[in-house]
């Protein structure tokens, strides 16, 4: 999830916005973690460049990495 802070420069008290860039699915009769990435409409597609995991590190290093772009931007 990416936070920034509220867009009204005069607003005192108003929360910073949340923004979420990834989601990781855990399918527990497989035991695996998946990549999720979300479009400008808010909906979720599987990253394929990827396979699902047991290691939920690898995950998180393919987000921070994010080679394509598609998640940071």
């Amino acid at each position: 999830m990416e936070c920034r802070p509220p867009w009204e420069p005069d607003a005192i008290n108003a929360e910073w916005i949340q923004f979420p860039i990834a989601r990781l699915r855990f399918v527990a009769s497989k035991k695996q973690w998946s990549l999720y990435w979300r479009d400008r409409n808010l909906a979720f597609h599987r990253y394929e460049r990827v396979p699902s995991t047991f290691a939920i590190e690898e995950l998180l290093a393919e987000i921070d990495w994010d080679p394509t772009g598609i998640l940071w931007g």
